[in-house]
């Protein structure tokens, strides 16, 4: 998971301090986590999930599927990290939309609003 996590940084061309930051999280803990000395707790992994919904967090587990969950942010990557995406036939149907604001806020868009 470490090496995966390592590619995600890479494609978002961000540095470990900037992830760490972003996150929340100490710099070090983010240091240990890549050099595979320490394993991720909850609070990591809720908190990457909350502030990079596109990660497909399946792909950073298990290494299946793409690094992201929707095929448009793959057009800023580099082509050696892309992998294969769902075809236009076999795309699932997105039941809503959680768009999250930098105060902390979030907002549920539904088909039905």
């Amino acid at each position: 998971m470490n090496r995966r996590l390592l590619l995600f940084l890479q494609a978002q061309n961000i540095t470990q301090s900037q992830f760490a930051d972003t996150l929340s999280v100490a710099r070090g803990s983010v240091s240990h986590i890549l050099s595979g000395r320490n394993k991720p707790g909850y609070e990591f992994l809720e908190s990457l999930a909350l502030h990079y919904p596109t990660l497909n967090m399946d792909w950073l587990f298990t290494g299946k599927g793409s690094m992201y969950k929707d095929a448009s942010t793959q057009d800023n990557m580099p082509q050696e990290l892309t992998g294969s995406l769902y075809s236009v036939s076999q795309a699932p149907e997105i039941d809503h939309i959680m768009v999250f604001f930098k105060d902390n806020t979030y907002k549920i868009y539904t088909a039905e609003q």
